[in-house]
């Protein structure tokens, strides 16, 4: 009667339980920072294969990667679409684009071209130059951009096992302080990660290279994430999470089978400069329309002449109409334009012609 019954036992134990896992978790937070103040910051201790820094000087902390003397090409990487965006998403990753591509500057095997989120704002610069808004001598406009010589598609898929995993199972224990723990735990899981990259010729549209792998991660215990080589762990990425790490070993792994295979086929190499050899030439090279052969063009005004030679000091073989539509038959000379009219083929002042409509 006075006695503490069986179910009784049972709950205090469990309470006690808790409390005491609970305390355990909670007080490690501030070991996480001890040695910091209110105001300083501690160095974040997380990396994945893909680290470091590259530039037109060079790259560093890039160990895990191939190098190649000069660049065979330049490449554009899109984004992930639909389910597998979605997919990193669950797992706290966001898209891998930007890691490829300073995977991609690091190796010099390649040079890499913008075009993506960034792509807009160079639009809109341009955009701003061409309604005279732009500072005089800004030299923003047409026919400065690099051309991209091959697109490289990323692509992930998970098979999942359990998917709520150790981070789910002490999120319900611990109730409300479930997002509190969860940052510490990163308890998500998958059984399996396929990653692919596929690399299309840019002019022809053919697919040129290919390369799949997967990699494994059976399950991220408690202890390992708190008490890890990572440290605190956090909500995540590439660098801070085991899921991002291995997913990042398996996208270089598939870049270093890509680089081996445009390697070893010399047709498969473009010509282009060094970064620094382009990234000088973005800034020397004069803005405005670029012509190529077959290109209908046509006068800005009327009383145009045409000449026999590239220089204003040749013949004029012809005098040409506003709107005269000409016909471009070879490449740019001295600011000039090889070109044939309706009467007689000639040489007109490029910056007195247009594209036409």
């Amino acid at each position: 009667m006075f006695g503490t019954p069986v179910n009784g036992l049972a709950r205090l134990r469990g309470l006690r339980f808790r409390g005491l896992l609970v305390a355990a978790i909670v007080g490690l937070i501030p070991c996480i920072n001890a040695s910091a103040g209110p105001t300083d910051y501690q160095q974040g201790q997380g990396s994945s294969p893909i680290t470091g820094a590259a530039g037109t000087g060079g790259s560093q902390g890039d160990s895990g990667l191939d190098h190649c003397d000069r660049p065979m090409g330049a490449m554009a990487v899109l984004e992930p679409q639909g389910i597998a965006l979605q997919s990193l998403t669950r797992y706290s990753l966001s898209s891998p684009t930007s890691l490829i591509r300073m995977m991609i500057q690091q190796s010099n095997c390649f040079l890499v071209v913008e075009r993506g989120a960034a792509m807009q704002n160079m639009q809109q610069e341009r955009a701003l130059a061409s309604s005279g808004q732009l500072r005089g001598g800004s030299n923003m406009g047409g026919g400065q951009m690099v051309s991209a010589d091959f697109i490289l598609t990323p692509n992930v898929v998970f098979s999942e096992n359990d998917a709520g995993g150790v981070g789910a199972g002490i999120g319900g224990l611990l109730g409300g302080r479930a997002a509190l723990v969860g940052g510490l735990v990163g308890g998500l899981k998958f059984k399996e990660a396929q990653t692919s990259m596929l690399v299309a010729d840019a002019r022809s549209g053919i697919q040129v290279a290919s390369a799949e792998g997967s990699t494994r991660k059976a399950d991220f215990r408690l202890g390992a994430a708190l008490f890890g080589g990572g440290g605190g762990g956090g909500v995540g990425g590439y660098g801070n999470t085991n899921e991002g790490k291995i997913i990042a070993a398996a996208f270089l792994d598939n870049y270093k089978k890509i680089v081996a295979v445009v390697r070893g086929d010399p047709s498969l190499q473009r010509s282009v400069g060094t970064l620094a050899q382009e990234a000088a030439a973005g800034g020397a090279t004069q803005s405005g329309e670029v012509f190529n052969e077959g290109d209908i063009v046509v006068p800005k005004i009327a009383n145009v002449k045409l000449f026999a030679d590239s220089s204003d000091s040749g013949k004029a073989v012809a005098t040409l109409g506003k709107g005269e539509e000409l016909v471009v038959i070879g490449p740019e000379k001295n600011g000039y334009l090889n070109v044939q009219s309706g009467a007689a083929s000639g040489w007109i002042k490029r910056v007195l012609i247009t594209r036409g409509r």
